[in-house]
């Protein structure tokens, strides 16, 4: 079983470390995976060996709490009468797997109850209230799951404010009375430690406590950790700060014992110093990453939250939750369409740019599918939903972007194994430094310091942030632009491709047979009158190079005429009358077989052959009236999306089961010199594996059911939106647009992304590299600064706060144009 579950007190890259290795060596768990910038655990377990109690205790002894995705609904209850029917509904809604709380106030008649999304839906639980005996109707929320998620995240960001605030005001004249007089600050004689040491001392405690309380999170965790054996950021705050509080306590009571001497020897303004500044580099953190994932608050918003449904005869508002597959839903001009559906009466124009990216309205009639959060324009339409819920185009593009945002990139994995190493070895460096200066000669107090800067300066939260955070910005940014990354690896592998292997039909062409050209061989007879005759005689047949000329008259809204004497002539075409004059309709054999000469246009048709084109040919009354030439045309972007990847230094390859003939007429087209034609579907995975054997890194474009086993057998399978489901799931990379100019704009994100992650993890290494021999006395013993536990925990801070800023950079990414 795989679960979900969101993560509370983490705030840099060993903490995800701790809550990871806490989960993770329980018997039975699988798999555990956190992201940092999500907040986000995914635990894989086995339920017979594991409950999903034990992985919350489990996170919890780490210092850290874990909660399910749950959401709270309110249901109107009807039917009943007294308290045991209260008692029958919560009991019989409690036994649900999911549910987490259910409370039914009789003198309302309302229930208010509260589950896990991936676990049980609102259907189930109504379901379990009419098997009680009583109906359960859910009432419209106006609040959204994304709305409630940004306003937990808004208070936390208010409270990190209030924190630092707070801890300013104390702690700005805590500095004043520990170092103002070193500067020529004069005190008040009541203050000045000269003259009145007990109160100097005093009150530079009494401001330090609120402060320390403020920041107890800092404490409550990091030594939680510690003593679990995953000490994290946090435990090297906790150790620096609290070292420094009770050795300053201590100097306290000798002051106070009538030792004055030690007024010199205070540290309260550095503990205050670096919790006040850690919590300023908090808060700058949580804004920033609060940005990183606006592409899901984007998603999770565009879906309308109520939808008018025909029931019974009667137009009823309900929650769009409450939606159900078959429900018949009525959209206005202007309105969301709420679920996924097939159109059952009415037309209109449908703006789905925000799920495909294309600009341009899409003609939609009655049976056209329309996509959940796509926009009616001008008709009214009722349509009949097809997918609900989490089966929804747009709840399967947002749990893909949420898995992508949510799983590891290789580059991933190693900076937190690097980091899970990085505190444990900080804090023995920090304690042997310490040891080493004072055994070198210097006072316990010099020592003391530069174990403090060591501690602060080292902590290793920009580390754990440089990768989710650039990942979420990066596939939030493909979301934004229709391409699909399914997860952080496929947005790492996808910078390395040099070769992409295309399928032909509906990948480069578009899959639909259309009419190219139409030549005419008898005077007297104009290309419409040729094609109303074609289209004609065609009706009847199913043949697709029929149903193109069909769909082609209809197009040009010609008249089609009565056929009488059908008759089909297998391997060559079709024989009928049409106002007393018999048409034949075929291949060239048909001809032959009845002595009807091409004269001039057999050139014709074999140039049209060559370029990729079915010649039909058309004879009325025995005499060759002309040739309606059938193509699968190339898509517009195709040539442009291969020239660009040709630029880019990628080889382009096509892949296709047509013939050497078509395929080369094509490739030609589209300015591709490699072709493997004639490759039967079984076969096109080999021809993949054969590429990677040479040491290529291979990329596949497909959209058909044939495809997806070459599809997962690439290093990164790429599927088109417009294809089928079982290529999507097969693939890394889904283009929502099925525009193959998508193809080098994923590449490029995933080049833009991986320089940024670089960026970002030289920058967080070099910077405890750097920080850590400066804050071992390195520069001091040259006769240098020594520095500052305060300075240290400033430039902490803004390391974090500089790798955010560096993956918001992403923001600013372009698609890829010719």
């Amino acid at each position: 079983m795989e679960k979900l579950l969101t993560i509370e007190g983490m705030t840099c890259a060993s903490c995800a470390q701790s809550v990871e290795k806490s989960a993770g060596k329980l018997a039975g768990v699988d798999e555990a995976s956190v992201n940092l910038a999500t907040e986000k655990l995914k635990v894989r377990f086995d339920e017979q060996e594991v409950s999903i109690e034990e992985i919350y205790d489990a996170v919890e002894q780490a210092g850290y709490k874990a909660l399910a995705a749950t959401e709270t609904k309110t249901f109107t209850i009807k039917g009943m009468t007294c308290a045991s029917c209260v008692q029958s509904i919560e009991k019989a809604t409690r036994k649900l797997d999911g549910v987490t709380e259910s409370n039914v106030n009789l003198a309302t008649e309302k229930m208010v109850i509260r589950f896990d999304q991936q676990q049980v839906t609102v259907a189930d639980i109504k379901a379990a209230v009419a098997d009680a005996g009583y109906g359960a109707v859910e009432e419209v929320d106006t609040e959204s799951s994304a709305d409630g998620d940004r306003a937990k995240k808004e208070q936390h960001i208010h409270s990190l404010w209030r924190r630092f605030w707070l801890s300013g005001v104390l702690t700005i004249p805590l500095l004043l009375l520990a170092m103002g007089h070193m500067v020529g600050m004069p005190l008040p004689e009541v203050l000045d430690p000269m003259v009145n040491p007990a109160n100097f001392v005093l009150a530079q405690l009494a401001l330090t406590i609120p402060v320390m309380v403020l920041g107890k999170s800092f404490f409550t965790v990091g030594f939680k950790t510690l003593f679990k054996g995953h000490p994290n950021m946090e435990s090297l705050i906790a150790l620096g700060t609290s070292a420094a509080f009770f050795y300053s306590v201590i100097a306290t009571v000798f002051v106070l014992m009538g030792n004055t001497g030690y007024t010199q020897n205070l540290y309260y303004e550095t503990a205050a110093v670096i919790l006040t500044l850690i919590t300023l580099g908090k808060y700058f953190e949580a804004l920033s990453k609060g940005k990183t994932s606006e592409a899901i608050k984007k998603l999770m918003g565009m879906a309308p939250k109520t939808a008018i449904v025909v029931r019974n005869g009667v137009e009823t508002e309900i929650s769009v939750d409450a939606v159900e597959t078959g429900d018949v839903v009525i959209v206005k001009p202007g309105g969301k369409l709420p679920v996924d559906g097939v159109v059952v009466e009415g037309a209109t124009a449908v703006d789905e740019s925000m799920l495909t990216g294309e600009s341009m309205p899409v003609e939609k009639a009655v049976g056209d599918r329309v996509i959940g959060a796509s926009i009616n324009k001008n008709g009214t339409i009722r349509y009949e939903a097809t997918k609900v819920g989490k089966d929804t185009a747009l709840a399967q593009i947002i749990k893909l972007v949420e898995d992508a945002q949510g799983s590891k990139a290789p580059i991933a994995k190693m900076a937190d194994i690097i980091s899970g190493y990085f505190v444990p070895i900080v804090i023995a460096i920090s304690l042997l430094s310490g040891l080493a200066w004072y055994i070198g000669g210097e006072t316990a107090l010099f020592a003391f310091t530069i174990a403090i800067s060591i501690l602060v300066i080292a902590c290793p939260c920009a580390l754990g942030l440089a990768t989710p955070t650039a990942i979420m910005v990066g596939t939030g940014k493909g979301a934004e632009h229709g391409v699909l990354i399914k997860s952080g690896g496929a947005l790492e592998t996808t910078h390395a491709i040099d070769t992409i292997v295309f399928d032909k039909t509906g990948t480069i062409t578009e899959g639909k047979l259309t009419v190219t050209d139409v030549l005419l061989a008898q005077d007297g007879l104009s290309k419409e009158e040729l094609l109303s005759l074609a289209a004609s005689a065609e009706k009847g047949s199913e043949h697709p190079l029929g149903e193109a000329i069909v769909k082609s008259a209809e197009q040009q809204q010609l008249a089609l005429k009565p056929v009488e004497r059908f008759k089909a002539i297998p391997g060559h075409g079709i024989e009928v009358f049409i106002d007393s004059k018999q048409v034949r309709l075929g291949n060239r054999k048909l001809m032959d077989d009845h002595g009807i000469g091409l004269g001039d246009f057999a050139e014709a048709s074999d140039r049209l052959a060559n370029q990729g084109k079915t010649p039909m040919f058309v004879a009325v009354d025995g005499e060759f009236a002309g040739i309606i030439a059938v193509a699968d045309t190339v898509k517009p972007s195709s040539v442009h999306a291969i020239r660009k990847l040709q630029d880019m230094g990628i080889e382009v390859i096509m892949l296709t089961g047509d013939n050497k003939l078509t395929a080369a007429a094509i490739a030609k087209q589209v300015g591709i010199e490699h072709v493997l034609s004639e490759v039967l579907p079984e076969e096109k995975a080999n021809e993949v594996k054969k590429l990677q054997a040479k040491g290529n890194k291979v990329a596949m474009a497909g959209d058909g059911i044939n495809d997806a086993p070459a599809l997962a057998q690439a290093d990164i399978g790429i599927a088109i939106g417009s294809g089928t489901d079982v290529a999507m799931e097969s693939a890394d990379i889904v283009l929502m647009r099925s525009d193959l100019m998508d193809v080098p704009t994923a590449i490029q994100l995933s080049k833009s992304t991986i320089r940024n992650i670089k960026q970002n993890l030289f920058w967080a290494f070099a910077y405890n590299v750097l920080g850590i021999p400066v804050a071992m006395g390195l520069l001091y013993l040259f006769g240098g600064p020594l520095l500052n536990p305060m300075f240290a925990a400033a430039a902490m801070s803004f390391s974090s706060v500089s790798v955010l800023l560096n993956a918001l950079r992403l923001k600013n990414f372009k698609p890829a144009t010719v």
